[in-house]
């Protein structure tokens, strides 16, 4: 999963971040569950149920609100504002994250918000939210940059890095899975941008370089990274998560490709909660989001299961699972509800559910509804309208939403900061809901294409017979 720097202002001061920092990605193993709530194999749930992982009953809501499409639109100029705002100017790096008011001193980027600010500018390009000549110069100097100045390992760049040098910072490892989400963002700028004929020069070079068979390290599954004193970590993306596009970029690749047995490696446990059953593994929400922010698997399916149907029957479980909560936090209702990987009043929590995962305490993340909009895009979009109608400037600012708040009568905290990464996965699935923009640029890739080809995905006739 992945993690996020600390406090920005520890981050200003440099090394002392990492302590904070520290054990949010690349966790040894998942966290502890109560017993009897372990997720399945998937042998195991087809035992249980005549129908295969992500059937569930209650349609998802299609159509939104005026009120809720034009808060969309606004939240997209705003998010747009961060990514160009929040990113060096000299090298297009873009700060892992930004104080909603004020001037931020932080140089610590994010590779991962690198990558959904390139997609970013592509939608700003699009929209006019920004100067169209400004996002595409922004797009080329970053990718300039990118591929020139920062350090990488056999393509693979690393976690956090200096905003302004692009050099390696805490000590953080090369990760396969930044790195993934960065060539995401790179994919679409060659494409949404093409006839741009350096633009298109830059990305083919970034995504040839990257040597996805190195990054195997004999396993049969990609490792998630790389440390210049210690090799390869020992831990692999080996469980489904938010690996799903890293791995079709991996076996599409022109240059390093993996197997195709690759995909069929991954373990897929089974998740029950209130009826409902899904391929996940015990992880917060967003491992539900990231693997569709780009890629589109709407009506196709491969020998496992409809993913995109898998995640509506997540996000369903979800909000569930938050009512349920409710008994304990009372403002957590059908208008008021989501819990992903956030910050919190006492730092940043890995935490959600089902099954209930991390210190709960009633903390609200916006990015866990803003990141499911295409999966429930009527409730979704109905979340989002009443934190902004009921908390106002509190939690909606210069730059969207804040990473979180605490509604506690007499107690409320609501979070300073903006998180890229968090903005973005907003960003990227409310462009969706609203025009398919983001799904329809990346796929134009046609190495992904050839490499769902080769996983044997293909039209799911069921996909919407799955929705009762």
């Amino acid at each position: 999963m992945l993690r996020r720097a600390g406090a920005s202002g520890m981050l200003a001061l440099g090394a002392p971040a990492i302590a904070a920092a520290e054990g949010f990605q690349n966790q040894s193993q998942a966290p502890p569950v109560k017993p009897g709530q372990e997720p399945k194999t998937e042998s195991q749930a087809a035992q249980n149920y005549p129908h295969p992982p992500g059937v569930f009953i209650n349609r998802p809501l299609t159509q939104v609100s005026t009120a809720a499409e034009a808060l969309l639109d606004d939240l997209e100029g705003r998010a747009c504002d961060f990514f160009y705002n929040e990113a060096s100017p000299k090298t297009g790096l873009v700060r892992d994250r930004a104080p909603a008011a004020g001037l931020s001193l932080s140089r610590v980027s994010s590779i991962a918000a690198t990558g959904f600010g390139l997609t970013a500018m592509c939608i700003a390009h699009k929209r006019n939210y920004l100067r169209p000549l400004d996002c595409e110069e922004r797009v080329e100097k970053t990718l300039a940059f990118l591929l020139e100045d920062c350090p990488h390992e056999h393509g693979f760049l690393y976690h956090f890095i200096d905003l302004t040098s692009g050099q390696r910072m805490f000590g953080c490892e090369l990760s396969s899975i930044d790195t993934s989400l960065l060539l995401c963002g790179v994919l679409t700028c060659r494409q949404y941008f093409a006839g741009n004929t350096r633009i298109e020069a830059l990305a083919n070079t970034f995504y040839r370089r990257v040597d996805w068979e190195w990054m195997l390290n004999g396993g049969d599954t990609l490792s998630m990274g790389w440390l210049p004193d210690q090799g390869f970590l020992k831990h692999r993306w080996d469980i489904y998560s938010e690996l799903m596009t890293m791995y079709l970029m991996a076996i599409g690749s022109p240059t390093h490709p993996v197997v195709p047995q690759t995909w069929n490696a991954l373990q897929r446990p089974v998740v029950q909660f209130g009826g409902i059953d899904y391929i996940s593994g015990v992880a917060p929400l967003f491992i539900h989001q990231y693997a569709h922010a780009w890629c589109n698997y709407r009506d196709v399916r491969d020998l496992h299961t409809n993913y995109f149907t898998n995640s509506i029957a997540a996000t369903r479980a979800h909000q569930l699972w938050c009512l349920t909560e409710g008994r304990n936090f009372p403002w957590m209702d059908q208008d008021m509800w989501g819990i992903s990987a956030s910050d919190s009043r006492d730092g940043y929590r890995v935490w959600g559910g089902p099954p209930a995962m991390g210190s709960i305490d009633g903390t609200l993340v916006p990015c866990a509804t803003g990141g499911s909009l295409v999966f429930l895009p009527a409730e979704c979009s109905h979340v989002l309208l009443q934190m902004r109608e009921r908390f106002g400037d509190k939690v909606y600012t210069r730059y969207g939403f804040v990473d979180a708040f605490l509604p506690k009568p007499k107690a409320s905290w609501f979070a300073p900061d903006i998180l890229g990464i968090d903005q973005g996965i907003t960003l990227l699935m409310a462009e969706n809901l609203r025009t398919r923009f983001v799904w329809q640029q990346f796929m134009k890739n046609r190495e992904i294409a050839h490499a769902m080809d080769l996983v044997q995905f293909h039209p799911d006739p069921e996909a919407n017979s799955q929705v009762l």
